[in-house]
């Protein structure tokens, strides 16, 4: 391993058996590991007998701190970033340094392995073609009802991070924004051992959790929006929108593109040319 370099290591969300041997030799090289909390982070270390030097790198120490990992980059350092669990810098502080990293042209590359949001994705029986990962919502119920107002016709299914302590309150505010029918996987405690996956409805969500205390983190996925239905215009109602005073080859190719098949396109402009006729005579 050569300096300088920032190296991104997924750490288990939950089973230690998922700590890749990529992930650990990463860590025993590294110059330094910066840990968004230093005492979850030994506690792995100790798990995989590594010995290696950390700083804490977080929410309220991006500015001082960040500075500090930039210098001892400059300087030739390699370092690895590691989060309390799941892949640093997504939804994680840890875009940051990736960001100064880049702009510096510091090589940053990735130890791939646990994330929770595609964990509960590819397990919630929901579609995985396209998705919109959101995060955590506002703890501020006007900003969180704003989020979600926003994304209501969102089609993709969409991601969203939740504690325990706020899963009620998102989960009503996401029945009112989203309708009661909306389906959603509840992915509780993913790889632990008491790991439990729901798919529901928003509806029957709120009322689950209404009589049973949330336990644990939460990955919300959330059925997208269905397509609207495009109304098709008859014959009649088209050739009211053309003009008399088109040809029939230009009414026609305007019907064409209101969604009407050939023939009845053909009939819309017949019709629109008699309507001119009548009104004239």
């Amino acid at each position: 391993m050569e300096g300088p370099a920032l190296y991104i290591v997924a750490t288990p969300i939950g089973n230690l058996g998922d700590f890749s041997p990529r992930a650990v030799e990463i860590l025993r090289e590294a110059d330094f590991i910066a840990a968004e909390d230093t005492r979850v982070t030994q506690k792995l270390l100790a798990k995989f007998d590594i010995a290696k030097p950390m700083v804490s790198y977080y929410a309220h120490n991006l500015r001082g701190r960040g500075e500090e990992l930039l210098g001892r980059l400059r300087a030739g350092a390699c370092c690895a970033l590691v989060s309390d669990a799941g892949t640093p810098a997504i939804s994680d502080p840890g875009e940051v340094i990736v960001a100064q990293c880049r702009a510096e042209g510091i090589p940053v590359y990735t130890v791939p392995g646990p994330c929770a949001a595609v964990s509960a994705l590819a397990i919630s029986g929901l579609p995985t073609g396209r998705f919109s990962f959101e995060g955590f919502l506002s703890a501020k119920a006007g900003e969180r009802r704003a989020a979600l107002a926003e994304l209501a016709a969102e089609r993709r299914t969409m991601i969203f991070y939740e504690a325990p302590h706020k899963l009620r309150s998102t989960l009503s505010d996401m029945a009112a924004a989203f309708g009661a029918e909306r389906r959603i996987f509840l992915g509780r405690e993913l790889t632990k051992l008491h790991e439990e996956g729901i798919l529901t409805t928003l509806g029957e969500a709120v009322a689950r959790y209404g009589e049973n205390e949330p336990r644990g983190e939460f990955v919300l996925c959330v059925e997208g929006a269905a397509p609207e239905e495009k109304k098709v215009l008859t014959a009649e109602e088209a050739s009211r929108e053309l003009s008399g005073e088109q040809s029939a080859r230009d009414n026609v190719r305007a019907a064409r593109e209101k969604g009407l098949s050939r023939n009845e396109a053909y009939r819309a402009a017949l019709l629109a040319k008699r309507a001119a006729e009548q009104a004239e005579g």
